[in-house]
């Protein structure tokens, strides 16, 4: 061995040989090893004071990890503005996470390696994917949240939008059967993205975060809540205050149970009131302050709060800004094209389906109809008006109740039988499938004869020509192929209840008829008229 060590030291340089011996030394000794993170992370203190007083994010990190993992999520904002992906792979992740040992120490053990893509789901989301998917979803948070960073009565905004983010977090569990994580990983999804989107103003995004990670507003909140746990106690100062004392400038319509109002309350979220005499309508209240709750779900209007008087109560729901879908189809001077009845006719099948498979048992709504059909600021519908809803415990087939509902929508077999179950949501729901292709009210009474619309519909699938049938305001500008399967889909929900589909298999005809109009609709086809 001797011999083969100074063989080779007399055919080498040792200058040579020293530099190879150090720098072998400096790899093994080295403590940071050379990896290169794709985020710029840089240490913000100004996010917090304390970092170990600041929150968790509801339990989704570690204790004393919060400043650092806004250091990481705005980072991953700033990537997201520049490339639109949103979550780093396992080796970007890990290279980042040895790199972040400078700010602390131990970074590894916060928990950031949950926000890792590859796992499927919102995971492997892209900004765009939150676009097509979630853009209503980040919208409400933006709107919620969007007096975050200024004076204006910083708690109350704060409760408003962590609610919201709570939320956000609880229909994506819901709708994808999914673990608390992955639930919370489609939240920083919306959340990510909506930094991006925000990425210069970053007051309002340190105000986001420290609302959102602290968390504190939800437990101290919770003086402020109904028995009910979804549904915020107003007062009825704050009612009146928020109406202008119910002004009949703020007068937006009426429906069996009282008037409705426009107004805003304290946080500054425009909301709609509904005004509820305390008498026999007080069934109405209790039924929708226990129907709606704890019910969330983008295609239906979130309950906001209520307010219980000796003499009134009032339910305090979000306010759509475009009205009812009847206004829609009804109006002289509006105009829907035919991707936006489609859209629109998606968003209320979600919605229903939604609530006939509610887990803790199923949601008959009981009205469903074109005036019980809100559309928001991003033209999106939602269901409204629980009135007459009935729940029915997991494993009942119907539940026995006088008929309830408005003339024209109602199931005949219901009328009959009094049994109340999902199939006269369908059959409701096919009615409004007939009025949103065909722009005609429920009953036609223009003719000698006044004729039900699905009677009319049917009549002409025996050697009729169904394109006949089609709202004069289309101008022609449809899909045939896709208005027929609508149209075959409405009579399919207005027929025997043996034969109606359930509303899974709506949604999914549905969203067939939009993917084949959507392949040959022009895009100015496609917005509302409002002249």
């Amino acid at each position: 061995m001797a011999k083969l060590i100074s063989s080779f030291l007399r055919r080498h340089n040792p200058i040579i040989l020293v530099f190879i011996f150090l720098s072998a030394l400096y790899f093994v000794f080295s403590e940071t090893p050379d990896v290169e993170c794709v985020i710029d992370i840089q240490a913000s203190s100004s996010w917090r004071n304390s970092s170990c007083e600041a929150g968790n994010w509801g339990g989704f990190i570690s204790n004393c990890c919060e400043v650092v993992f806004d250091d990481y999520l705005y980072a991953l904002g700033q990537r997201a503005n520049q490339t639109g992906k949103l979550f780093l792979n396992s080796t970007e992740q890990t290279n980042c996470l040895v790199l972040m040992k400078g700010i602390k120490e131990d970074v590894l053990s916060c928990g950031i390696e949950k926000l890792t893509s590859g796992a499927g789901g919102c995971s492997d989301y892209t900004k765009l994917d939150v676009f097509n998917n979630l853009r209503n979803t980040m919208e409400s948070l933006e709107e919620d949240c969007k007096l975050l960073g200024t004076a204006e009565k910083s708690d109350l905004v704060c409760s408003a939008c962590l609610k919201r983010w709570e939320e956000i977090v609880a229909s994506s569990d819901n709708k994808r059967g999914s673990s608390k994580v992955e639930a919370n990983i489609c939240g920083f999804a919306v959340l990510v993205s909506l930094t991006s989107k925000r990425i210069d103003d970053k007051a309002f995004v340190q105000a986001l975060y420290e609302c959102l990670g602290d968390q504190r507003l939800s437990a101290a909140s919770n003086d402020s809540l109904s028995e009910e746990p979804g549904s915020f106690k107003i007062s009825i100062k704050e009612i009146y205050a928020a109406t202008d004392n119910l002004s009949a400038v703020n007068f937006i319509g009426q429906g069996g149970a009282g008037k409705v109002y426009k107004g805003i309350l304290l946080n500054g979220k425009h909301v709609a009131v509904k005004h509820i005499i305390n008498d026999g309508s007080v069934e109405t209240f209790i039924r929708e302050v226990t129907s709606l709750s704890d019910v969330r779900h983008p295609n239906l209007v979130a309950l906001l709060g209520y307010c219980e008087d000796v003499e009134e109560c009032f339910l305090v729901y979000e306010l759509c800004q475009n009205g009812n879908l009847s206004e829609w189809l009804f109006g002289k001077d509006k105009s829907l094209p035919w991707i936006t009845r489609l859209e629109l006719a998606i968003d209320s099948a979600r919605g229903l389906r939604f609530l006939h498979t509610y887990p803790d048992g199923c949601i008959v709504h009981r009205d469903i109809k074109p005036t019980n059909i809100l559309i928001d600021n991003n033209f999106q519908a939602k269901l409204s008006d629980f009135g007459l809803s009935k729940v029915m415990d997991l494993g009942q087939s119907y539940v026995s109740s006088e008929v309830r509902g408005t003339f024209g929508y109602v199931d005949p077999e219901y009328r009959q039988n009094h049994h109340v179950n999902a199939s006269g949501d369908v059959y409701s729901f096919g009615i409004v499938l007939l009025q949103l292709i065909s722009g005609r009210r429920v009953i036609n009474l223009n003719s000698q004869k006044p004729m039900p619309l699905s009677k009319m519909a049917r009549a002409l699938t025996k050697g009729g020509d169904v394109t006949e049938f089609a709202d004069p305001k289309l101008n022609g500008e449809y899909s045939v192929v896709a208005f027929d399967l609508v149209f075959n889909l409405a009579l399919s929900c207005t027929g025997l209840k043996q034969q109606r589909p359930g509303m899974e298999q709506v949604v999914s005809k549905l969203e067939k008829a939009l993917d084949i109009s959507t392949q040959m609709e022009p895009i100015s086809l496609t917005a509302p008229i409002n002249t």
